[in-house]
């Protein structure tokens, strides 16, 4: 999809101009300033003896004593055995919530990576804990084989990725955590713990979505399935047409999604379906020219939305724009090489449809956003802490740009989700603390529990999670 600055700017000044310009209504809104305060995009500078870390949008910033790579289990199992300082794991830095952060040790598990072992009778792959999500997709591809579903994005590792409950989209596909069988776990204490349904029911269903707050794992054994291809199909086409059709079209496709593209009236629905049709050649995305013309349509023709719809809806193209052929781990993730900020809830299924209406209809009025509104639908799952545990729910993200402030998403939007039974996703921006997850999820209170037991000196806590499990934190 393809809006070129060029076009979007010729195309206002001539529509401007034939309706003459609100003089005082354009320079109240070119006087408003979109930067986030305090923004900036470098590492924190650390002080001796220490080291700078910040995650992938800058939005986290810590400066730990030092970032730990372990080059094998039994190093990492030392290490946070012996360890005197508090410890967190940290993956590739894509959650946006502070997770991570911590004053002790930032513990990657890199070295852990690759595909350790493949059972050709039941099709399970293990995997380190430190295999990124593309990794992990090429050593199955080359085995023929595959994940059932992805996320947008590819680059987290397994246990960032699982830990937080990152999931894709599919009306019948649950989230990539519900795919693990078995994994290894470095208790706080050093203890190596082999983890299955069988062996420790409690702890795998805790440990499948854990926040990083049980301990290191270090190797997963995952639920893969035959490699199979995708047709992908993208539309352009008026929100309210799309809006009125989200159950029909989530029934219908293997996986649906859609982008809204705030201030526009226009959205892009994305559709991907198995076929046995030959591969054929994708187009080169144009992601980047596409989101700075919508920036330039905000930042030009915020102070008019009428007119901001208007110039979109006459540059944009319309229908499908989009249709080929694919291997699955090749169409369902996409790069994402601008950085933004996020916060996305999951909602009761049956609320998704009203609560999306909402959030298009408050963006619009709010003029401020230009970046997409994600919406997609995850299937259940059973552990503790997953969203999606206990019924199928439908996703909603907001973004802004990293630069950009996004508190209007905690003042605007997070009661919203929460008056619809929201849940958010872990790594994705919110507020909430312990008395909201005892209220939201109802393992939580045994989550909290086996927490306490594994770590009862709190080595794996961080202000973050102290918040959320509703611990004393002593710096």
């Amino acid at each position: 999809m393809r809006l070129s600055r060029r076009s979007l700017l010729v195309g206002g000044g001539v529509a401007a101009a034939a309706v003459g310009v609100p003089a005082a209504q354009k320079l109240h809104w070119n006087g408003k300033n979109f930067v986030q305060e305090g923004y900036d995009p470098s590492l924190p500078v650390a002080p001796d003896g220490r080291v700078g870390w910040m995650n992938w949008s800058g939005a986290q910033k810590a400066t730990p004593r030092d970032l730990v790579l372990p080059v094998n289990e039994n190093e990492l199992a030392a290490f946070v055995r012996d360890s005197p300082h508090r410890v967190r794991p940290a993956g590739s830095g894509h959650s946006f919530t502070a997770l991570a952060p911590t004053d002790g040790y930032i513990l990657q598990t890199n070295y852990l990576s690759g595909l350790k072992a493949f059972d050709d009778q039941t099709g399970e792959a293990t995997f380190g804990s430190g295999t990124l999500i593309f990794e992990a997709c090429q050593a199955l591809a080359e085995r023929g084989r595959a994940f059932d579903n992805l996320p947008d994005v590819d680059v987290q590792t397994l246990a960032g990725a699982f830990s937080t409950a990152t999931h894709g989209t599919g009306e019948n596909l649950s989230a990539l955590h519900d795919n693990i069988t078995a994994f290894r776990i470095v208790s706080p204490n050093g203890d190596v713990l082999n983890v299955s349904r069988e062996t420790n029911p409690e702890l795998f269903e805790a440990g499948k979505v854990s926040l990083g707050a049980l301990g290191v794992i270090t190797e997963y054994k995952l639920r893969t399935v035959p490699a199979f291809k995708l047709r992908r199909q993208a539309f352009v086409e008026k929100i309210d047409d799309l809006l009125d059709t989200i159950e029909e079209r989530a029934a219908r496709h293997r996986n649906f999604e859609f982008f809204y593209l705030p201030g526009t009236g226009l959205a892009l629905s994305i559709t991907h379906d198995e076929t046995d049709k030959p591969v054929t050649e994708a187009a080169e995305s144009d992601d980047d020219e596409t989101m700075d013309a919508l920036k330039q349509l905000r930042d030009q023709l915020g102070w008019a939305p009428w007119l901001r719809k208007r110039i979109a809806q006459a540059n944009l193209p319309t229908g499908l724009i989009e249709d080929y052929v694919g291997w699955s781990h090749e169409l369902l993730a996409t790069t994402r090489p601008i950085r933004f900020n996020e916060m996305e809830f999951h909602l009761p299924r049956q609320e998704g449809p009203r609560t999306v209406k909402d959030v298009v209809r408050m963006l619009d009025r709010k003029g401020e956003a230009y970046w997409p509104v994600e919406y997609r639908h995850i299937a259940s799952d059973s552990a503790w802490l997953s969203p999606f545990q206990g019924g199928p729910r439908a996703s909603i993200a907001i973004h802004a740009a990293a630069d950009e402030r996004y508190g209007y998403f905690f003042k605007d939007f997070q009661p919203l989700y929460l008056a619809r039974g929201g849940r958010p996703h872990w790594g994705k921006h919110h507020s909430l603390g312990y008395e909201d997850f005892a209220s939201l999820y109802p393992a939580f209170e045994q989550f909290r529990a086996l927490r306490r037991e594994l770590d009862p000196n709190g080595k794996f806590l961080n202000p973050h999670l102290a918040n959320i499990f509703g611990e004393q934190f002593d710096a």
